[in-house]
């Protein structure tokens, strides 16, 4: 068995038996998944429950259900939108929330737009596996109320949060980790990642501009000359302080070129591929010679050294694409290193899931969550089925 015989199988069976089998233990059989689990896998029964966690498990199990066809996939996906759709949905302002707590009554009524983007991603990739009315319906609604309510008709792009109401917030951060900003890298890359798997179930005219305009944002306003992504800006996108985060600017390059070809345009690949090989480059000046990537570098030029589960496996695919669409001889190797730490590392075989970080001393971080509003089976699993796809 060669080496890529190796890498795909080692990576499906950590997919099925180590990511989505984890995760199929939090399927609360009342309706949804449970909110949060800890460092050992240990289960909050009564933890909230937040947009993003639940939006990236709809997404997780419909991109499984259509890669590996396990009807057991199919059923999470399904169990974790009928909730998501009945307690998440503002049924009378629109958009969603960004938590309600366990048993579906409403928390933190704001809408961010970080959040009406995943779930426009979950629910148009639920109907890629279902052919949902209902899934494609709700997506094209809360594509709407981005268009008509978070749109900056005067700069171009996305406020970042607003009230329930949709008037405006003082406090627009996105979490502890971010500054308050009137637009952020993060929510337009993955507002255009949402918009990109919508339009490839329903090309619209007007989502398709939306499309092409975002990618215009990402690759001429969120982009430095360096190939470094800008984090933080005004609502003139003026740029606010904010530092490196190599996992982003790995993440990017490969999502934007993704997203770019899911217009089935060739000027628009060939006015982003450069971009996207700049943003891939950047990126991987985050990489250690033992394969792993560290986290960010702050605006005092301090860096993170500790590594976290989603910076690692953007990197893995990152490199993958740099070799398959920018002809990088090099980055498969990068890439198979970087799949090892993660392997060696990151992966519990005990009680399943990913840590969420390793430690500079290279002990695991059994502190943070396995399951929470941030820790999703999201950026791993989706690693895998890129290794699956392009491999």
């Amino acid at each position: 068995m060669n080496r890529t015989d190796i890498f795909r199988k080692e990576v499906r069976e950590v997919l099925e038996n180590n990511i989505l089998n984890y995760w199929l233990t939090l399927k609360d059989p009342r309706g949804g998944f449970y909110g949060e689990a800890d460092g050992t896998g240990e289960i909050d029964y009564s933890a909230p429950r937040g947009a993003i966690l639940n939006a990236r498990i709809i997404w997780a199990f419909s991109a499984a259900y259509r890669a590996m066809k396990k009807t057991e996939y199919l059923i999470a996906a399904v169990h974790c939108s009928d909730w998501f759709l009945a307690h998440f949905c503002d049924h009378k302002h629109g958009g969603v929330y960004w938590s309600v707590d366990a048993e579906g009554k409403r928390l933190d009524t704001k809408k961010q737009l970080y959040a009406q983007g995943f779930a426009i991603y979950g629910l148009s990739e639920l109907y890629k596996a279902t052919r949902s009315d209902e899934a494609l319906k709700n997506a094209i609604n809360l594509y709407q109320v981005v268009e008509s309510r978070f749109k900056d008709p005067v700069n171009g792009g996305y406020v970042e949060a607003l009230a329930r109401d949709f008037s405006p917030l003082e406090d627009m951060s996105l979490s502890a980790h971010d500054i308050n900003a009137d637009k952020t890298m993060n929510s337009h890359l993955h507002i255009l990642e949402a918009y990109a798997n919508l339009y490839q179930v329903w090309p619209d005219k007007e989502l398709r501009k939306s499309v092409q305009d975002l990618l215009e944002i990402v690759c001429t306003k969120v982009m430095a000359p360096d190939g470094h992504l800008r984090l933080y800006f005004r609502r003139d996108w003026s740029v606010l302080p904010g530092g490196v985060s190599y996992g982003h600017d790995i993440e990017t390059s490969w999502l934007a070129l993704e997203c770019a070809m899911a217009l089935h345009d060739i000027d628009t690949v060939n006015r982003v591929r450069p971009a996207a090989l700049l943003m891939g480059r950047a990126g991987n000046e985050g990489l250690r010679a033992d394969g792993s990537m560290v986290y960010e570098k702050l605006e005092d030029g301090t860096v993170d050294y500790s590594r976290q589960w989603w910076v690692l496996a953007e990197s893995v695919v990152g490199n993958l694409w740099l070799w398959k669409y920018h002809g990088d001889l090099e980055a498969p190797d990068r890439a198979l290193s970087t799949w090892a730490y993660i392997r060696d590392n990151f992966v519990d075989r005990d009680n399943g899931e990913w840590f969420w970080g390793i430690h500079p001393d290279g002990t695991p971080d059994t502190e943070s969550p396995k399951a929470g509003f941030w820790k999703c089976p999201y950026h791993n699993s989706r690693m895998c089925l890129q290794v699956l796809e392009l491999v």
